[in-house]
Protein backbone atom coordinates (compact mmCIF):
# COMPACT_ATOMS: atom_id res chain seq x y z
CA UNK A 1 0.00 0.00 0.00
CA UNK A 2 1.10 3.54 -1.19
CA UNK A 3 2.85 5.18 1.92
CA UNK A 4 0.34 7.54 4.34
CA UNK A 5 0.08 11.15 4.34
CA UNK A 6 -2.07 12.50 6.83
CA UNK A 7 -2.42 16.06 5.81
CA UNK A 8 -1.83 15.86 1.82
CA UNK A 9 -3.30 18.92 0.26
CA UNK A 10 -6.19 18.35 -1.84
CA UNK A 11 -5.41 20.67 -4.47
CA UNK A 12 -4.18 18.17 -6.80
CA UNK A 13 -4.85 19.96 -9.96
CA UNK A 14 -2.93 20.95 -12.75
CA UNK A 15 -2.94 24.56 -14.62
CA UNK A 16 -2.83 24.33 -18.13
CA UNK A 17 -4.08 26.16 -21.34
CA UNK A 18 -6.31 24.35 -22.92
CA UNK A 19 -5.61 23.03 -26.40
CA UNK A 20 -7.24 23.83 -29.62
CA UNK A 21 -8.84 20.95 -31.94
CA UNK A 22 -6.15 19.24 -34.46
CA UNK A 23 -3.68 20.06 -31.98
CA UNK A 24 -0.49 17.80 -31.15
CA UNK A 25 -1.01 15.84 -27.89
CA UNK A 26 2.02 15.83 -25.73
CA UNK A 27 2.61 16.00 -22.05
CA UNK A 28 2.05 20.03 -20.79
CA UNK A 29 2.73 22.94 -18.83
CA UNK A 30 3.47 21.81 -15.73
CA UNK A 31 2.72 23.83 -12.04
CA UNK A 32 4.83 23.18 -9.58
CA UNK A 33 3.36 21.33 -6.24
CA UNK A 34 5.47 20.27 -2.62
CA UNK A 35 6.91 16.77 -3.54
CA UNK A 36 5.20 15.95 -0.32
CA UNK A 37 1.81 15.76 -1.96
CA UNK A 38 3.64 12.80 -3.89
CA UNK A 39 5.99 11.16 -1.41
CA UNK A 40 5.39 10.79 2.50
CA UNK A 41 4.74 13.75 4.49
CA UNK A 42 6.32 14.26 7.85
CA UNK A 43 3.61 12.41 10.56
CA UNK A 44 4.99 15.00 13.16
CA UNK A 45 3.86 18.02 12.10
CA UNK A 46 1.06 19.74 14.32
CA UNK A 47 -1.98 20.39 12.25
CA UNK A 48 -5.29 21.46 14.38
CA UNK A 49 -7.32 19.94 11.93
CA UNK A 50 -7.76 16.12 12.26
CA UNK A 51 -7.81 15.35 8.51
CA UNK A 52 -7.83 11.34 6.99
CA UNK A 53 -4.62 9.67 5.92
CA UNK A 54 -4.18 9.48 2.36
CA UNK A 55 -2.69 6.99 -0.24
CA UNK A 56 -1.74 8.53 -3.27
CA UNK A 57 -1.18 6.31 -6.24
CA UNK A 58 1.34 6.99 -8.83
CA UNK A 59 -0.04 5.99 -11.66
CA UNK A 60 0.05 8.10 -14.81
CA UNK A 61 3.81 8.00 -15.56
CA UNK A 62 3.23 6.58 -18.32
CA UNK A 63 -0.03 7.46 -20.81
CA UNK A 64 -3.02 5.76 -21.10
CA UNK A 65 -2.46 4.96 -24.67
CA UNK A 66 0.90 3.35 -23.30
CA UNK A 67 -0.59 1.16 -20.56
CA UNK A 68 -3.27 0.21 -22.75
CA UNK A 69 -1.08 -0.99 -25.60
CA UNK A 70 -1.03 -4.73 -26.88
CA UNK A 71 -3.34 -5.50 -24.08
CA UNK A 72 -6.53 -4.55 -25.24
CA UNK A 73 -8.49 -4.43 -28.78
CA UNK A 74 -8.35 -1.39 -30.77
CA UNK A 75 -12.01 -0.81 -30.69
CA UNK A 76 -11.48 -0.40 -26.38
CA UNK A 77 -10.83 3.47 -27.38
CA UNK A 78 -14.20 4.35 -28.41
CA UNK A 79 -15.48 3.63 -24.86
CA UNK A 80 -16.08 7.17 -23.50
CA UNK A 81 -14.91 6.53 -19.74
CA UNK A 82 -12.55 3.85 -19.39
CA UNK A 83 -10.29 3.64 -16.35
CA UNK A 84 -6.78 3.60 -16.03
CA UNK A 85 -5.14 0.11 -16.57
CA UNK A 86 -2.37 1.55 -13.74
CA UNK A 87 -5.02 2.42 -11.50
CA UNK A 88 -6.51 -1.01 -11.27
CA UNK A 89 -3.50 -2.58 -11.46
CA UNK A 90 -2.83 -0.52 -8.43
CA UNK A 91 -5.57 -1.78 -6.56
CA UNK A 92 -5.12 -5.62 -7.71
CA UNK A 93 -1.64 -5.75 -6.31
CA UNK A 94 -2.62 -4.01 -3.08
CA UNK A 95 -5.52 -5.97 -1.95
CA UNK A 96 -5.59 -9.46 -3.56
CA UNK A 97 -2.97 -11.81 -3.71
CA UNK A 98 -2.19 -14.02 -6.65
CA UNK A 99 -5.09 -16.82 -7.67
CA UNK A 100 -7.60 -14.46 -6.06
CA UNK A 101 -10.85 -13.63 -7.83
CA UNK A 102 -11.61 -10.04 -8.75
CA UNK A 103 -15.07 -9.08 -10.10
CA UNK A 104 -16.02 -6.00 -11.43
CA UNK A 105 -19.90 -5.20 -12.12
CA UNK A 106 -19.91 -2.53 -14.47
CA UNK A 107 -16.80 -3.66 -16.24
CA UNK A 108 -16.44 -1.41 -19.85
CA UNK A 109 -14.21 -2.94 -21.92
CA UNK A 110 -12.51 -5.13 -19.49
CA UNK A 111 -9.95 -3.09 -17.77
CA UNK A 112 -9.75 -4.80 -14.41
CA UNK A 113 -10.53 -7.64 -15.61
CA UNK A 114 -7.14 -7.63 -17.90
CA UNK A 115 -5.30 -6.44 -15.91
CA UNK A 116 -6.41 -8.65 -12.79
CA UNK A 117 -5.32 -12.08 -15.70
CA UNK A 118 -1.88 -10.29 -16.78
CA UNK A 119 -1.36 -10.29 -12.55
CA UNK A 120 -2.27 -13.68 -11.83
CA UNK A 121 -5.76 -13.24 -10.71
CA UNK A 122 -8.96 -14.65 -11.94
CA UNK A 123 -12.00 -12.26 -12.76
CA UNK A 124 -15.53 -11.87 -13.86
CA UNK A 125 -17.11 -8.86 -15.13
CA UNK A 126 -20.78 -7.44 -15.71
CA UNK A 127 -21.61 -4.69 -18.36
CA UNK A 128 -25.06 -3.95 -19.64
CA UNK A 129 -23.94 -2.64 -22.62
CA UNK A 130 -23.77 -5.25 -25.38
CA UNK A 131 -21.12 -3.56 -27.59
CA UNK A 132 -19.06 -3.11 -24.92
CA UNK A 133 -19.94 -6.91 -23.62
CA UNK A 134 -18.06 -7.81 -26.90
CA UNK A 135 -15.21 -5.57 -26.59
CA UNK A 136 -14.67 -6.73 -22.70
CA UNK A 137 -14.34 -10.43 -24.25
CA UNK A 138 -12.23 -9.56 -27.13
CA UNK A 139 -9.94 -7.92 -25.11
CA UNK A 140 -9.68 -11.22 -22.57
CA UNK A 141 -9.71 -13.72 -25.63
CA UNK A 142 -6.78 -11.05 -26.61
CA UNK A 143 -4.50 -11.89 -22.78
CA UNK A 144 -5.60 -15.40 -23.57
CA UNK A 145 -3.81 -15.88 -26.67
CA UNK A 146 -0.77 -13.81 -25.48
CA UNK A 147 -0.66 -16.99 -23.21
CA UNK A 148 -2.53 -15.88 -20.08
CA UNK A 149 -3.65 -18.70 -18.80
CA UNK A 150 -6.49 -17.33 -15.94
CA UNK A 151 -10.41 -17.94 -16.16
CA UNK A 152 -12.34 -14.67 -16.80
CA UNK A 153 -15.83 -14.40 -17.72
CA UNK A 154 -17.79 -11.18 -18.50
CA UNK A 155 -21.88 -11.47 -17.77
CA UNK A 156 -24.13 -9.20 -20.05
CA UNK A 157 -26.78 -8.05 -17.94
CA UNK A 158 -27.60 -5.13 -15.32
CA UNK A 159 -25.60 -5.08 -12.22
CA UNK A 160 -28.59 -4.39 -9.87
CA UNK A 161 -29.31 -7.99 -10.24
CA UNK A 162 -26.07 -9.79 -9.71
CA UNK A 163 -27.49 -12.24 -7.44
CA UNK A 164 -29.51 -13.70 -10.53
CA UNK A 165 -26.74 -13.15 -12.89
CA UNK A 166 -23.36 -14.80 -11.01
CA UNK A 167 -23.17 -17.92 -10.46
CA UNK A 168 -24.29 -19.15 -6.70
CA UNK A 169 -20.28 -21.05 -7.16
CA UNK A 170 -19.13 -17.20 -6.56
CA UNK A 171 -20.81 -16.35 -3.53
CA UNK A 172 -18.22 -15.58 -0.96
CA UNK A 173 -15.06 -16.07 -3.10
CA UNK A 174 -14.06 -12.14 -4.36
CA UNK A 175 -11.18 -10.72 -2.91
CA UNK A 176 -11.76 -8.15 -4.57
CA UNK A 177 -13.86 -5.65 -6.40
CA UNK A 178 -12.51 -2.87 -8.49
CA UNK A 179 -15.38 -0.25 -10.43
CA UNK A 180 -16.42 3.00 -11.06
CA UNK A 181 -20.06 4.49 -11.64
CA UNK A 182 -20.84 6.73 -14.84
CA UNK A 183 -20.29 10.28 -14.02
CA UNK A 184 -19.34 13.71 -15.58
CA UNK A 185 -19.90 13.85 -18.91
CA UNK A 186 -17.56 17.10 -20.03
CA UNK A 187 -14.44 14.98 -19.92
CA UNK A 188 -15.93 12.13 -22.14
CA UNK A 189 -15.35 11.34 -25.91
CA UNK A 190 -13.17 11.86 -28.93
CA UNK A 191 -12.65 14.64 -31.24
CA UNK A 192 -12.44 15.26 -34.75
CA UNK A 193 -11.50 18.32 -36.62
CA UNK A 194 -13.53 18.76 -40.66
CA UNK A 195 -12.16 21.91 -42.62
CA UNK A 196 -15.46 24.07 -42.76
CA UNK A 197 -17.19 21.83 -40.00
CA UNK A 198 -14.92 22.67 -37.38
CA UNK A 199 -14.54 19.83 -34.07
CA UNK A 200 -17.15 16.83 -34.17
CA UNK A 201 -17.38 14.82 -30.63
CA UNK A 202 -18.09 10.90 -31.17
CA UNK A 203 -17.57 7.79 -29.11
CA UNK A 204 -19.11 10.15 -25.58
CA UNK A 205 -22.11 8.35 -24.96
CA UNK A 206 -22.29 5.08 -22.97
CA UNK A 207 -24.78 3.36 -25.13
CA UNK A 208 -28.35 4.29 -26.35
CA UNK A 209 -29.37 7.42 -24.25
CA UNK A 210 -32.89 6.57 -24.51
CA UNK A 211 -32.29 3.77 -22.32
CA UNK A 212 -32.94 4.06 -18.86
CA UNK A 213 -31.66 0.74 -17.54
CA UNK A 214 -28.53 2.36 -18.16
CA UNK A 215 -27.44 3.86 -14.96
CA UNK A 216 -25.52 6.70 -17.20
CA UNK A 217 -29.50 7.96 -18.96
CA UNK A 218 -30.82 8.01 -15.37
CA UNK A 219 -31.02 11.20 -13.03
CA UNK A 220 -28.40 11.67 -10.14
CA UNK A 221 -30.18 11.08 -7.63
CA UNK A 222 -31.76 7.60 -9.20
CA UNK A 223 -27.93 6.63 -10.31
CA UNK A 224 -26.89 6.85 -6.47
CA UNK A 225 -29.66 4.89 -5.83
CA UNK A 226 -28.79 2.08 -8.08
CA UNK A 227 -25.21 2.29 -7.33
CA UNK A 228 -26.34 1.17 -3.61
CA UNK A 229 -28.53 -1.38 -4.61
CA UNK A 230 -25.34 -2.79 -6.57
CA UNK A 231 -22.88 -2.50 -3.67
CA UNK A 232 -25.29 -4.12 -1.86
CA UNK A 233 -25.67 -6.96 -4.03
CA UNK A 234 -21.99 -7.00 -4.32
CA UNK A 235 -21.58 -8.56 -0.51
CA UNK A 236 -22.40 -11.74 -1.09
CA UNK A 237 -19.85 -12.40 -3.74
CA UNK A 238 -17.42 -11.13 -1.67
CA UNK A 239 -15.11 -12.97 1.08
CA UNK A 240 -15.30 -11.67 4.44
CA UNK A 241 -12.92 -8.99 4.93
CA UNK A 242 -13.00 -8.85 1.32
CA UNK A 243 -12.38 -5.00 -0.65
CA UNK A 244 -14.16 -2.86 -3.06
CA UNK A 245 -12.10 0.11 -4.47
CA UNK A 246 -14.35 2.38 -6.37
CA UNK A 247 -12.90 5.27 -8.86
CA UNK A 248 -14.87 8.62 -8.24
CA UNK A 249 -13.65 12.39 -8.92
CA UNK A 250 -16.46 15.63 -8.06
CA UNK A 251 -17.46 17.04 -10.93
CA UNK A 252 -19.78 20.00 -11.98
CA UNK A 253 -23.18 20.25 -13.55
CA UNK A 254 -24.17 23.50 -14.20
CA UNK A 255 -21.02 25.16 -12.44
CA UNK A 256 -22.26 23.72 -9.43
CA UNK A 257 -19.65 21.36 -7.68
CA UNK A 258 -21.29 17.69 -7.34
CA UNK A 259 -19.08 15.83 -4.74
CA UNK A 260 -19.77 12.68 -5.92
CA UNK A 261 -16.52 10.78 -3.75
CA UNK A 262 -19.24 11.66 -0.77
CA UNK A 263 -21.94 11.01 -1.94
CA UNK A 264 -20.57 7.59 -2.85
CA UNK A 265 -19.00 7.32 0.76
CA UNK A 266 -22.34 7.64 1.67
CA UNK A 267 -23.97 4.94 -0.79
CA UNK A 268 -21.29 2.12 0.98
CA UNK A 269 -22.38 3.20 4.43
CA UNK A 270 -26.03 2.68 3.11
CA UNK A 271 -24.91 -1.05 2.04
CA UNK A 272 -23.01 -2.00 5.16
CA UNK A 273 -19.79 -1.93 3.84
CA UNK A 274 -16.98 -0.19 6.37
CA UNK A 275 -14.40 2.57 4.95
CA UNK A 276 -10.75 1.75 5.50
CA UNK A 277 -8.92 3.95 2.82
CA UNK A 278 -9.54 7.24 1.21
CA UNK A 279 -6.98 7.30 -1.75
CA UNK A 280 -5.71 9.72 -4.49
CA UNK A 281 -5.23 8.48 -7.84
CA UNK A 282 -3.11 10.47 -10.33
CA UNK A 283 -4.20 11.28 -13.39
CA UNK A 284 -0.84 13.07 -14.31
CA UNK A 285 2.56 12.27 -13.90
CA UNK A 286 4.56 12.85 -11.09
CA UNK A 287 8.16 14.14 -12.36
CA UNK A 288 10.65 15.64 -9.25
CA UNK A 289 9.19 18.81 -8.37
CA UNK A 290 5.91 18.92 -10.58
CA UNK A 291 2.98 17.38 -11.98
CA UNK A 292 2.86 17.03 -15.79
CA UNK A 293 -0.92 17.66 -16.79
CA UNK A 294 -2.33 14.83 -19.27
CA UNK A 295 -5.66 16.14 -19.78
CA UNK A 296 -7.70 15.16 -22.47
CA UNK A 297 -8.94 17.49 -25.20
CA UNK A 298 -12.68 17.99 -23.66
CA UNK A 299 -10.61 18.32 -20.10
CA UNK A 300 -8.81 21.59 -21.78
CA UNK A 301 -11.94 22.70 -23.66
CA UNK A 302 -14.18 22.19 -20.66
CA UNK A 303 -11.59 24.18 -18.53
CA UNK A 304 -11.10 26.73 -20.81
CA UNK A 305 -14.57 27.63 -21.59
CA UNK A 306 -15.27 27.78 -17.75
CA UNK A 307 -12.39 30.12 -17.18
CA UNK A 308 -14.30 32.06 -19.85
CA UNK A 309 -17.09 32.10 -18.26
CA UNK A 310 -15.36 33.66 -14.94
CA UNK A 311 -14.90 30.17 -13.12
CA UNK A 312 -11.19 29.98 -12.03
CA UNK A 313 -10.95 26.10 -12.70
CA UNK A 314 -7.76 23.99 -12.97
CA UNK A 315 -7.40 20.90 -15.37
CA UNK A 316 -8.03 17.82 -12.75
CA UNK A 317 -4.69 15.76 -11.87
CA UNK A 318 -6.49 13.04 -9.92
CA UNK A 319 -9.61 10.65 -9.21
CA UNK A 320 -10.54 9.48 -5.41
CA UNK A 321 -10.63 6.31 -5.05
CA UNK A 322 -12.59 4.69 -1.94
CA UNK A 323 -11.86 1.69 -0.40
CA UNK A 324 -14.38 -0.14 1.37
CA UNK A 325 -14.37 -3.58 3.11
CA UNK A 326 -16.59 -6.33 4.14
CA UNK A 327 -17.29 -7.22 7.83
CA UNK A 328 -14.61 -9.73 9.14
CA UNK A 329 -17.18 -12.03 10.60
CA UNK A 330 -20.80 -12.39 9.17
CA UNK A 331 -23.12 -10.41 11.16
CA UNK A 332 -26.90 -9.84 11.14
CA UNK A 333 -28.28 -7.44 8.52
CA UNK A 334 -29.42 -4.49 9.45
CA UNK A 335 -29.02 -0.79 8.39
CA UNK A 336 -26.09 1.06 9.42
CA UNK A 337 -24.72 -2.06 10.71
CA UNK A 338 -20.83 -0.82 8.89
CA UNK A 339 -20.42 1.71 11.61
CA UNK A 340 -20.58 -1.06 14.16
CA UNK A 341 -17.07 -2.05 12.87
CA UNK A 342 -15.55 0.65 11.59
CA UNK A 343 -11.97 1.02 11.30
CA UNK A 344 -10.60 3.59 13.75
CA UNK A 345 -9.34 6.42 11.87
CA UNK A 346 -12.53 6.84 10.20
CA UNK A 347 -14.27 7.20 13.81
CA UNK A 348 -15.16 10.52 14.94
CA UNK A 349 -13.88 12.78 11.82
CA UNK A 350 -17.04 14.41 11.36
CA UNK A 351 -15.74 16.52 8.25
CA UNK A 352 -13.17 13.81 6.51
CA UNK A 353 -15.49 13.29 3.34
CA UNK A 354 -16.67 17.28 3.26
CA UNK A 355 -14.39 18.28 0.54
CA UNK A 356 -13.04 17.15 -2.21
CA UNK A 357 -18.26 6.10 -12.02
CA UNK A 358 -27.21 -12.65 -19.37
CA UNK A 359 -25.02 -15.06 -21.16
CA UNK A 360 -21.20 -15.46 -20.40
CA UNK A 361 -18.08 -15.44 -22.07
CA UNK A 362 -15.12 -17.98 -20.73
CA UNK A 363 -11.47 -17.65 -21.07
CA UNK A 364 -8.31 -19.64 -19.71
CA UNK A 365 -8.46 -23.01 -17.74
CA UNK A 366 -8.71 -22.09 -14.38
CA UNK A 367 -12.26 -22.79 -12.48
CA UNK A 368 -14.00 -19.51 -11.23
Amino acid sequence: MAEQQPHAERATTASAPATTAGEKTVDGPTIRIPRAVIDALDTTAASAVVELPLSVWTTAQTSPAAQRKNRYVPGSTAHPAKMLPAVAAHAITHYTQPGDLVLDPMCGIGTTLVEALHLGRRAIGVEYEPHWVEIARANLALAHDIGIDYHAQVFHGDARQLATLLPATVRGQAALVVTSPPYGPSTHGQVITTPGVGVQKYHHRYGNTLDRGNLANIGHHRLLSGFTRILTGLVPFLRPGGHIAITIRPWREHAELIDLPAQILACGLRSGLIPVERCVALLARAADADLVARGSFFQRDFIRKQREAGLPLHLIAHEDVLVFRTPLHETPSRPNAATDTMSPRWQNRPGAFATASGGSSNVGSQAA
